[in-house]
Formats: structure tokens, sequence, C-alpha cells
């Protein structure tokens, strides 16, 4: 692990799954995104396919946290493990480059 890489707190498995499943539609989406493609169909054609699954995953994993009374998102907590998981980098691949 780098030294200035920022730490992956600890999670619930409910938590983990719940960030996860949300990197995974980050990444679909980003592979979906017709600005960033390389001009073919197909890989955003299997993206797409992949999505309503990986959506299935996540509302399971958020009605897995509501079942066991976790009625908050750890808002600094769960960031802090998007940015151990360089989640920045990967949501940013959805945006329309300037």
């Amino acid at each position: 692990m780098r030294q200035d890489a920022p730490r992956l707190p600890a999670l619930t498995e409910a938590e983990c799954s719940f960030i996860d499943h949300y990197l995974a539609l980050v990444d679909l989406m980003a592979r979906v995104n017709p600005a960033r493609s390389a001009g073919h169909t197909y890989p955003s054609l299997r993206a797409a396919q992949s999505l309503p699954g990986v959506a299935r995953a996540l509302l399971d994993a958020l009605e897995l946290m509501w079942d066991r009374g976790e009625r908050e998102i750890h808002v600094s907590t769960l960031t802090q493990a998007l940015r151990a998981l360089d989640g920045e980098r990967r949501a940013g691949r959805v945006t329309i480059p300037s």
C-alpha cells in the first residue's frame, strides 16, 4: 500500500456491499458514457446489460442495512472508503470531459 493512500475504514458487511455495488455501477456508467467512448457500441451495450443486476445488488445491500436497523449512512466513513477505493477518479469517468 502506498504511504499516501487513504486507509479503508472499518465497515459493516452491508456497508461494504453498498460501497462495492455503488462503485460497480459507477464503473458501468463510465463504460456506457458516450463522451468517453472509443467509438464502439458493443462495450457500451455489455455495460448497459449489466446495469440492472448491479443496481439490484445495490438495492439489496441498502435493504439489508435497513433490515439490520442501520438508519443512517455514515457519510464521512463511507466517503473515506470511496477515497480509499479510488472513487473520485472512477466517478470522474462518468462526467463529460471539458
